[in-house]
């Protein structure tokens, strides 16, 4: 949302309102890291393990993900926590195919 010591948003509408918000100070380039912004929401989620809190991280990129071994472990280090990641690309690039290999679809995720 924008706020660093407080980047919670509160429903759809408040998802709505930051990525407005955003959209008018964000500039996308590259190179495109996921996972130190995984690895905070992360830490974030495993504070509140007791099921009254649950995380969204939702990630909008131009780009190929620069950092896929270590997003792959990050995801997997999360993948127990009460979180979900959801992946948006946008744009022309080319996203080659690899950003599919974070879904984990076809079996665990691993490096």
């Amino acid at each position: 949302n924008g706020d660093a010591s407080n980047p919670a948003c509160r429903g759809i509408a408040g998802v709505l309102e930051a990525y407005q918000r955003s959209l008018r100070r964000v500039q996308l380039y590259g190179p495109t890291n996921f996972a130190p912004v995984v690895n905070h929401v992360a830490r974030s989620a495993a504070t509140v393990l007791d099921g009254s809190q649950y995380f969204v991280l939702l990630i909008i990129t131009d780009g190929v993900i620069s950092d896929m071994a270590q997003t792959k472990e990050a995801i997997v280090n999360a993948a127990k926590l009460p979180m979900s990641i959801i992946i948006v690309g946008v744009g022309q690039a080319e996203f080659d195919g690899k950003i599919w290999e974070l879904g984990g679809t076809r079996g665990r995720l691993g490096g």
